[in-house]
């Protein structure tokens, strides 16, 4: 019943690149975590005059280079000039060439948010009218490239890292004690360590590239790299580097401490010493992640960074701890295998983890989020229902290991260690015994059955019957030859066959010992293998591993994910500054230059609404679009499909189909709406509410 590790390993590789791969592909054109809120020029809009400057307002502040924001012309040429300044806590211009001419000018920024992450986007607006222009106004950042794909997963290596050394140290501290001998876990842990500190060098070098050009070439640049020390994402790697040598102090007295013996005293002292500086250097490297991302800006960052480092350390001692009982119900030595009571102490101190990632995480939730609806209507809320799912699912696995882990530790259960270790001793000798008879003949080790080699060595000195049974056939020759002749000749040749036969049983019985020790471990870890209770356990850590990498992985993308709270209020501040007029009414309605109110009908249920439409400057040229979806009671409505139709009836102009994209809950917006002449334009909106419920309503309005 002894089933090998290799293919369980190989599947949970297989699906930690799957997830990976999916999630950090998908997780880049979220990875703003400040968003744009208002310019000047408002973007789609037509100026009359080249505006001296270009201002952009952001959610929070940000760190602006030199070419972080830029302004092209209809060729790509760029006309702004100087660097650019900032003119409030938030707001930051870039000056313009004078005397530009007419036409559609394009605005680019790549900028760094305050939790580190790099934001990028573009916009146009049109001087006198707009005009072709050959530049391509994308949101492109450095983080969608190669760079980014390789930052990405360089930070789910680090997180991997951390847990896997602080989780494996913890379970060896706190739980097995004796495992601080065993070959596997020491490997456990110093991978950890390994994967953290090349991780972590890695991303300082990433670090410039990512945050600016976003090209390969570039991660040497020593420019570059000399910019990222001085930001404080930079200065958080670097510390997190120097912790990670004293980590490496501490991982190797935890695990060289094993190679000697102390009394219980001494042992009780190391212990106490190992579990103060662990502690220390743990939260420190925590901190290295809180005071540098999510916590650090923000809603009381004061308490949200050190609620951070609890939560991550909670999540290493739970998922490492895992990871490491997981090695040592497979990897462990026979003669050390992991007992029962270390099972029961992981199982305390997962317990006690998951209470504290449910306190912080319940704290971190409504810190990020804000509202009950940004569980639904933010990517961040997605990710976390994920997340808390996942979470869930990993509670219940743990619950079934828990009561394996209690059938292990029953008095009469047959996984016990010390009824494995009597039964094992017993069979033993009979195993021995076997390979003795085999391999010895009439040296009589066979019949010993003995199982080590010192009594294998004890057994073998019969050389007296061997030599005479050697010596007996030349007997009768030697008994003519004078005794004087023969007497020192036969001593010497009984001694030397003696002394040859003695060495060559020796280590005939050495090799026989081995045999029988690896005959003996073998039965005694089949003997654990074939254990119910044992396999149970087994299998259900094993899940437990599988269900931790995704959920770490899902983590992972929630740290490169704008948070919901950050998302709401860029969208309301952006809708705000885009319609500056708008009335400080719940619906949140501008009055741009055109407002029209055309309450529907769809015949289903919950298919009675107003649409209010907005359309601002409302003039020949490019227009600003803004859609207001509300039900009769006045809350905002999300309905499946809405399209509008622009048409000119008197010159046979249209309809000019408009699909606005959506913003939030019931709002939705368009940007360069081409109204080409005045007059009596009539506006369409097509509103469907289910699958088949579906209605048109129009209104006319004077537009130039």
């Amino acid at each position: 019943m002894t089933q090998t590790i290799a293919p369980r390993v190989r599947t949970l590789v297989l699906l930690f690149l799957a997830v990976t791969g999916a999630l950090l592909a998908g997780a880049a054109p979220a990875s703003a975590h400040a968003a744009l809120t208002g310019s000047d020029p408002r973007q789609g809009t037509v100026v009359e005059t080249a505006p001296a400057q270009v201002s952009l307002t952001f959610s929070e502040p940000v760190a602006v280079s030199d070419d972080a924001l830029r302004v092209l012309d209809p060729k790509g040429e760029r006309v702004d000039k100087g660097d650019p300044a900032g003119t409030g806590s938030t707001t930051y211009t870039v000056r313009l060439l004078g005397g530009l001419p007419d036409g559609t000018y394009t605005v680019t920024y790549q900028v760094v948010s305050a939790d580190s992450h790099p934001v990028a986007g573009a916009f146009t607006f049109s001087v006198g009218a707009p005009s072709k222009t050959s530049v391509e106004a994308s949101a492109q950042s450095s983080a969608d490239g190669l760079v980014g794909s390789l930052y990405g997963a360089g930070r789910y290596l680090s997180y991997a890292g951390f847990v896997v050394m602080v989780g494996g140290a913890a379970f060896v501290l706190a739980c097995w004690q004796r495992g601080s001998g065993v070959r596997a876990v020491q490997r456990l842990v110093v991978s950890g360590w390994l994967t953290l500190t090349a991780s972590t060098l890695a991303l300082l070098l990433l670090r410039g590239s990512y945050t600016s050009s976003g090209k390969i070439g570039d991660v040497l640049d020593l420019t570059l790299l000399s910019g990222v020390l001085q930001t404080k994402t930079g200065a958080a790697l670097v510390s997190r580097l120097l912790l990670l040598a004293a980590a490496a102090l501490f991982i190797a007295v935890l695990f060289g401490s094993a190679q000697y013996r102390r009394n219980d005293e001494e042992r009780r002292d190391l212990s106490l010493g190992l579990a103060v500086g662990g502690t220390v250097v743990a939260a420190g490297l925590a901190a290295s992640w809180a005071m540098s991302e999510h916590a650090s800006q923000g809603l009381q960052p004061g308490l949200a960074m050190p609620v951070d480092v609890v939560h991550l350390l909670a999540v290493a001692a739970w998922l490492g701890g895992l990871t490491a009982l997981l090695v040592a119900l497979y990897r462990a030595p026979a003669d050390t295998a992991v007992d029962t009571a270390a099972v029961q102490r992981f199982s305390r101190l997962a317990f006690g983890s998951v209470i504290a990632l449910v306190v912080t995480g319940i704290y971190q939730s409504w810190r990020q989020l804000g509202s009950w609806s940004a569980f639904t209507d933010t990517r961040y809320g997605q990710l976390l229902l994920v997340k808390i799912g996942l979470v869930a699912v990993m509670v219940g696995i743990a619950y079934a290991s828990r009561r394996w882990t209690a059938r292990l530790a029953e008095p009469g259960a047959p996984g016990t260690p010390r009824e494995k270790r009597e039964e094992t001793a017993a069979a033993v000798p009979v195993t021995g015994g076997g390979a003795g008879q085999e391999g010895t003949g009439a040296t009589g080790t066979g019949e010993t059955g003995a199982g080590t080699e010192k009594t294998a060595t004890a057994s073998a000195p019969t050389p007296v019957s061997t030599a005479s049974a050697d010596t007996g056939t030349d007997t009768d020759t030697e008994r003519e030859k004078p005794a004087a002749v023969t007497g020192s000749a036969e001593v010497r040749a009984e001694d030397s066959e003696a002394g040859a036969k003695a060495g060559g049983d020796s280590a005939r019985a050495a090799q026989l010992a081995r045999q029988r020790a690896a005959v003996a471990t073998a039965r005694q870890k089949r003997l654990r293998d074939a254990d119910p209770n044992r396999l149970g356990l087994r299998r259900s850590v094993l899940a437990e591993a599988g269900v931790a990498v995704v959920l770490l992985a899902i983590t992972t993308v929630l740290t490169q994910t704008e948070p919901g709270r950050t998302e709401q209020e860029a969208e309301r501040a952006a809708s705000a500054s885009s319609v500056p007029s708008a009335p400080s009414s719940s619906s949140a309605q501008g009055t741009g230059a055109v407002t029209l109110n055309m309450p529907f009908d769809t015949g289903g249920k919950d298919g009675k609404g107003v649409v209010t439409i907005d359309l601002d400057p409302a003039r020949v040229g490019g227009n600003s679009l803004h859609v207001y979806v509300e039900r009769t009671d006045g809350k905002a409505f999300d309905v499946p499909e809405l399209k509008v139709a622009l048409t000119l009836s008197a010159k046979s102009i249209g309809p000019l189909p408009v699909v606005p994209d959506r913003v939030s809950t019931g709002h939705l917006s368009a940007s360069g709406v081409q109204i080409p002449m005045a007059g009596d334009w009539t506006v369409e909106v097509t509103v469907r509410t289910s699958d088949i419920d579906q209605v048109t309503v129009s209104k006319n309005a004077q537009i130039g």
